[in-house]
């Protein structure tokens, strides 16, 4: 296969699906691999056996990736939904808002990040939400799922660093979307937001990276290309 090679990863979702659809018709890669927990082998990000496996087959099939798109998230824990007090706090809840919003986002950075071409402009983006903005949080409450995002920013800002020490030219960034009409934010859309189908948010984000070039690197930036103030 060639090195201009795409990987969506959590590729059955609505904006993942998307991405896929676009950077397939994109003619910008000649092939664009899909991992997500249906897919053979399958990627669950609770168990890291599996992400490493993936890595090694995507590594096998490959060798090094153009780019990797992170589109995998989770807005709310079962039947919880983000919390509007402090007192709806659960920690099991907020565990696991943690465990497939941050953890798992690190353990692919963990085992993806070294698969990045060294030839120039290889990215690794990873979506994240606006309401993980520390800077940007006016309205309180979601402590669960804005925690779990804010520390997501943390770990791209930190795998930055690293990464530009190792792949000088490579690039690591956080993603807002924007509102997006998916299962993920089903009953959670508020009047007055702007709400895009997956189609278009997975426009916009591929033209975003591809503006990108090795100083914009550790940055988290809107779905317009703005950035987001951590």
């Amino acid at each position: 296969m060639s090195r201009q090679t795409a990987l969506v990863i959590g590729a059955s979702g609505g904006i993942g699906a998307a991405l896929a659809r676009i950077l397939e018709s994109s003619q910008e890669y000649d092939t664009v691999l899909q991992l997500g927990r249906s897919t053979e082998p399958a990627l669950d990000l609770l168990d890291e056996e599996t992400i490493r496996l993936c890595a090694d087959h995507i590594r096998t099939m490959a060798g090094r990736v153009r780019l990797v798109v992170d589109a995998t998230g989770a807005l709310k824990s079962g039947e919880i939904g983000p919390e509007k007090s402090w007192r709806e706090i659960d920690p099991a809840n907020m565990a696991a808002m943690f465990a497939v919003n941050t953890i798992g986002p690190a353990l692919l950075m963990k085992h993806f990040l070294p698969l990045l071409s060294d030839d120039g402009g290889a990215i690794f983006a990873t979506l994240s939400a606006r309401v993980g903005s520390i800077g940007d949080n006016r309205l309180g409450g979601w402590y669960s799922y804005r925690s779990s995002k804010a520390a997501l920013n943390q770990l791209v800002k930190s795998a930055a660093v690293e990464l530009a020490r190792r792949n000088p030219n490579a690039i690591c960034v956080a993603m807002h979307p924007g509102t997006v009409r998916t299962p993920l934010t089903e009953g959670f859309q508020k009047t007055g937001l702007e709400v895009q189908e997956p189609e278009a948010a997975a426009k916009r984000i591929f033209s975003v990276l591809q503006g990108l070039s090795s100083g914009d690197t550790g940055g988290f930036y809107d779905q317009f290309g703005d950035v987001i103030p951590w």
